[in-house]
């Protein structure tokens, strides 16, 4: 069966009466006569990604825990198939997460990723083991295009690869037949007279670039959906839930200036009116700039008046308390978790402070927040899933958040949505283009944008790390020391034909450098607290696709380094084994949001959708400019700097370098 259209949100909603008659309330979707579809989560950071692709084949996903059993799943209603999710763990790990094994024998066809994939081949026979080399990054693959999970698509397709265990040829479960590669590892199964498929990459994500194909393929051709479930019908659910949980009280809402809380204030204004929603701005002295101004200014234009509030000294001095006594405050913290448990408890505790100053009675109001999926998913918290791996803290899913959401005073009616959907919520709400299509914003502001560091970060491996990072970046070069030669043959062997073709046919010289800071990234669904690896060339003009080889191929053979980034300007030819020392003050705030605003105003106006995360080292010297092309913030394609030089002379008279990842 071929799917139906992919429909998007839209104002032509759905009433209550007829969602009722439906069965589809705004909290629970609890009916059965509605196709659908039961998503094992065992902790990926994608989790609720496959929830919302399968949301956009307008059919309804469901997610269940991974102790979950295949007969709790048939009596609970008309399912069509069953999707096992990836997690950060290995299937042979003490304690690793198992499943029902009947789950591959009650009848429903089965699309195992990732671990879901490992877990399919293991419970069938086969073997899993660690591999040398992760596999981290988008990445080739070859399709057996007759499996009908493939079905329309290419022999070579990009993928999305992000594993250390791998399954091999020789350790395929018997009556299992290879129907993807990735170098020497297989990257697809498949027993059609059973159903049950698996693919170790992930094609929920937009770098696996025909992967809504393959969830169609597998949805349609082989479960039979039909996909009667649109999306048209979210707003007015979010509306009635609202209006279930508050009742005849009334919502405080937080707003930083960001997408999320802007389109969460609206829709509250939208479903009880603005004499039941109290709008408050907190300034924590990190917003971009003129930020204040700006969220005043769009509220007001629906009628929604916002109370603004300075708190940045109070932030300054903000402290967490933990298992070891009360952090240092805020403007001496390095840890970027610790900083953002400190601002998301600051938050909390200066808007306790503005009720008591606006005498508004704690017990007559909801604290509503803008929280996404992503920002739950990132937490580990158990809304999203109980089992993924923390990415990041969110200020919004914090401790004392987690306290005040279990006494039932928090109301979150985007948590069920992603970026690109709360822009079209946003604007059939009827907010302006220029605040839904704004880059996005995180609520702690530029604060968790700027790298703090009392000392460079040089652990024992620093050394290793960057010997052999300058033998890959330089492959096409004769190595000229035993350990040049040992790793370069490492690297090839564990390297595809057409990356080491592409690498060895490099006719200029790569300048690598491993930077002495720490860099939050995720690889294998978990968090990574790494090295950044810098590049740099004199070649003109700046061979960017060669880069991007590099930035793909680089975190894929060492673990240790999670991002890449280029230096414009004269190649750095030494190592760079020191840093300035940098805290959270009125300097480096002050030149970070020049240095935003300069890029923000280079970016208006050219339809870029990404994620801009500027980390600032030596702020008086380096900006990074990390750009992302997607639609989702777990994963991103990276952008290549097509107009850097309306970048560079913007910020000649501030900094001598950006730097594009």
């Amino acid at each position: 069966m071929e799917p139906p259209p992919h429909k998007r949100l839209n104002s032509d909603h759905l009433g209550t009466q007829r969602l009722e008659k439906m069965g589809i309330n705004g909290k629970n979707d609890e009916h059965t006569d509605i196709e659908r579809v039961a998503v094992l989560d065992f902790g990926a950071q994608y989790g609720k990604v496959i929830d919302r692709r399968v949301r956009e084949a307008n059919l309804l996903s469901e997610m269940f825990p991974l102790k979950a059993k295949a007969k709790d799943i048939l009596s609970k209603g008309k399912f069509k198939a069953i999707i096992i999710s990836g997690g950060p763990n290995s299937v042979y790990a003490k304690g690793a997460p198992q499943l029902d094994e009947e789950i591959f024998t009650c009848g429903l066809p089965v699309l195992g990723i990732c671990y879901g994939f490992q877990l399919l081949n293991k419970g069938h026979g086969g073997g899993v083991a660690k591999e040398q080399v992760r596999e981290d990054g988008q990445c080739s693959v070859r399709l057996d295009t007759s499996c009908e999970l493939f079905h329309g698509l290419n022999e070579s397709e990009q993928v999305l690869l992000t594993h250390g265990d791998s399954v091999t040829e020789a350790t395929v479960a018997p009556g299992f037949k290879v129907v993807a590669t990735s170098g020497g590892h297989v990257a697809g199964i498949a027993c059609a007279e059973k159903r049950l498929y698996g693919v170790q990459f992930h094609p929920e994500v937009d770098l696996t670039i025909n992967g809504r194909k393959i969830f169609d393929n597998f949805l349609f051709r082989i479960a039979g959906c039909s996909g009667g479930y649109t999306l048209s019908n979210r707003e007015q659910m979010c509306i009635d839930e609202i209006r279930q949980t508050v009742g005849e009280k009334k919502a405080l809402v937080l707003v930083s200036g960001g997408v999320d809380s802007s389109v969460c204030a609206a829709l509250l204004n939208r479903a009880l009116g603005p004499q039941r929603v109290t709008a408050i701005h907190i300034d924590n002295g990190f917003m971009r700039k003129d930020e204040s101004d700006h969220v005043v200014k769009s509220l007001k234009a629906i009628d929604l008046p916002v109370h603004r509030e300075y708190a940045g000294l109070m932030f300054m001095v903000g402290t967490v308390s933990g298992k070891h006594g009360d952090s240092e405050p805020l403007d001496r913290t390095v840890d970027p978790e610790i900083k953002r448990q400190i601002i998301g408890n600051t938050f909390i505790r200066v808007k306790d402070r503005v009720m008591d100053e606006l005498k508004l009675k704690k017990e007559d109001y909801f604290l509503a927040q803008g929280t996404l999926r992503p920002d739950l998913i990132e937490s580990a918290s158990e809304l999203a899933s109980g089992h993924a791996d923390t990415i990041k803290t969110h200020h919004n899913d914090t401790a004392l958040v987690r306290e005040l959401r279990a006494s039932g005073r928090v109301i979150e009616p985007l948590k069920d949505f992603h970026k690109d959907e709360v822009r079209e919520l946003g604007r059939s709400l009827g907010l302006p283009d220029e605040l839904v299509d704004r880059q996005p914003f995180p609520g702690p502001g530029l604060a968790i944008r700027i790298i703090c560091a009392q000392k460079p970060h040089i652990c024992s491996d620093f050394g290793t790390t960057h010997q052999c990072l300058n033998v890959l970046t330089n492959l096409s070069r004769q190595p000229t020391t035993p350990f040049e030669e040992e790793y370069r043959e490492k690297m090839l062997a564990a390297m595809s034909g057409w990356e080491i073709s592409e690498l060895l046919s490099q006719s200029f010289a790569i300048y690598s450098t491993l930077l002495p800071i720490k860099s939050v990234g995720v690889q294998g669904d978990s968090r990574s607290y790494s090295y950044v690896a810098a590049l740099s060339s004199a070649q003109t003009p700046i061979p960017w696709q060669l880069l991007a080889r590099y930035a793909t191929v680089i975190p894929k053979l060492l673990h240790n380094i999670n991002r890449v980034v280029y230096v414009f300007g004269d190649p750095v030819v030494y190592p760079v084994t020191t840093i300035t020392p940098t805290y959270l003050n009125a300097f480096t705030v002050k030149t970070l949001q020049e240095a935003d605003h300069v890029a923000t105003e280079a970016l208006h106006g050219r339809r870029v959708d990404g994620s801009r995360d500027p980390n600032l080292v030596d702020l008086s010297k380096k900006v990074q400019q990390f750009l992302l092309l997607g639609s989702l913030f777990v994963e991103g394609i990276t952008a290549y700097p097509v107009f850097e030089n309306c970048l560079s002379s913007g910020c000649h008279h501030r900094c001598e370098k950006i730097w594009f990842s």
